[in-house]
């Protein structure tokens, strides 16, 4: 019988084969994967680093050494590991093909490749679509990739298998921010919150949240409590500011852009925004030497920002100048006591006398007087008009009916800004003289050096109509 003999030989043949393909496969016939991880680690690692000399693409060596490497952070290692082990057949059910691209996934993500971890976490996800692990992190690279409504999608697979995770509830509730369904966010921003209380990143969200519904007082609360936050404090001082300058709150708006100043390491666009908010707010309760520095440390840091370079120019000339900063900005008492000294020194050598006052709005100020000189004797209107912009026609015309009302011989309109071409030419053929900024700078610079005369005390400026004194 030759049929037995020959078939003895091939099977033994055929033994030898697959024990060679076995020895070479294994880097020489070293122990499996599962039996590595059960030995001493160093001792296993020069094992496993012995077998990948022997044969680079030795699948258990891989999977070992790729795992070492995970656990220890050492993301991009790992990630070569892994791709190489993505590129090879993977022998027995030992070593799990979704966990390694998923692995994978998660280096690529690490090292911010996302187009890398976008391709591994999909093999892995058509590999294993209920894994836990593998729909979360295809959510969280979705959402790293701004694909928004994707991330929302996988993350809320992902809850539905495990609403107590707390990375899948908040990067839920941070992706629902992002596409602004902000009653969505809140639920789930919220029980993120429960779940990790000193995530102050999805605190400062929520209060955006509040922010985004109108609900400006719940948000300034969670604001507030951000502000000595060292990651999140100067931006939250921000947002409170902002709230407080919204509700006509200078001096509060004022505390919160000081203590976000102070933090270190401040984002620079937060900083010069800082800047510009304290400088502005400042302004607003006359604070004009603190406004300036401020406001020239955001000229200082980015050139032209919104209206910095108007506002230093405007107000630094202004600073230099008392009776200016009255003239402009002061409350109507001091303005319209500031109108009577010019009145009363306008004139020199004359004897003047303060019949009626006015305030408009605390737009513009009237005041009637008699005055009397050595070559003339006459009543003379004064308008003092606070606006810096163009004085037009028409507060012209109003000022020519009410010289003829109180039956003035002589009108002089003086502000610190500048007169339309129109509001010129009305003037032309009447008897009003116009006196520009230009002027009125002088004026205003000499008004500390004259003596004034001793006046009555001056009557209530918030009267609307002409009274005698």
């Amino acid at each position: 019988m030759v049929i037995i003999p020959v078939l003895i030989i091939i099977v033994i043949v055929v033994a030898v084969v697959f024990a060679s393909y076995l020895f070479v496969a294994t880097g020489g016939g070293p122990k499996p994967y599962k039996a590595w991880k059960n030995q001493d680690i160093k001792t296993a690692l020069k094992e496993a680093e012995k077998c990948l000399a022997k044969n680079p693409h030795n699948a258990d060596a891989l999977a070992f050494i790729g795992d070492y490497q995970f656990q220890n952070g050492d993301w991009e290692n790992a990630y070569k590991t892994y791709e190489t082990l993505t590129e090879i057949p993977l022998p027995g059910e030992e070593i799990d093909g979704a966990q390694i691209n998923l692995r994978a996934a998660i280096c690529a993500t690490n090292l911010n490749m996302l187009d890398g971890a976008f391709k591994y976490i999909v093999v892995a996800h058509s590999m294993s679509p209920s894994n836990f692990e593998i729909t979360y992190n295809i959510g969280n690279i979705e959402f790293l990739r701004k694909n928004y409504e994707k991330a929302v999608m996988y993350l809320q697979q992902a809850y539905s298998m495990n609403p107590e995770y707390a990375p899948a509830v908040r990067l839920l509730g941070h992706a629902y921010f992002k596409l602004k369904r902000v009653k969505e966010a809140m639920t789930y921003i919220r029980k993120s919150i429960e779940l990790a209380p000193k995530d102050k990143e999805t605190l400062f969200t929520l209060a955006e949240c509040y922010l985004e519904a109108g609900q400006k007082e719940q948000s300034e609360r969670i604001y507030a409590h951000l502000r000595p936050d060292p990651v999140w404090g100067a931006e939250a001082c921000l947002r409170s500011g902002l709230i407080n300058v919204e509700y006509h709150q200078d001096d509060k708006a004022i505390a919160d852009f000081e203590i976000g100043i102070k933090h270190k390491d401040i984002k620079p666009d937060i900083a010069t925004e800082l800047h510009y908010q304290l400088g502005s707010a400042y302004l607003r309760v006359q604070k004009i030497a603190e406004a300036i520095s401020h406001l020239q440390i955001v000229q200082q840091s980015i050139q032209g920002y919104k209206d910095t370079d108007t506002l230093v120019a405007k107000y630094k000339e202004m600073n230099a100048n008392k009776n200016m900063q009255i003239f402009i900005m002061a409350p109507a008492s001091e303005f319209m006591a500031l109108c009577r000294k010019i009145v009363l020194s306008y004139f020199p050598k004359a004897k003047v006398k303060i019949t009626k006052t006015q305030i408009t709005s605390n737009d513009w100020a009237d005041i009637v007087a008699e005055v009397d000189t050595p070559k003339w004797s006459d009543v003379v209107m004064f308008r003092f008009i606070r606006t810096q912009g163009a004085i037009g026609e028409m507060v012209l015309r109003d000022f020519q009916s009410h010289l003829k009302d109180v039956k003035a011989g002589k009108g002089i309109c003086m502000g610190v800004g500048v007169f339309s071409d129109e509001a010129k030419r009305f003037t032309e053929t009447r008897l009003i003289d116009l006196i520009e900024k230009e002027r009125v700078l002088p004026i205003l610079k000499s008004l500390d050096s004259i003596k004034q005369p001793s006046t009555p005390p001056p009557p209530d400026p918030t009267s609307h109509s002409l009274l005698p004194i």
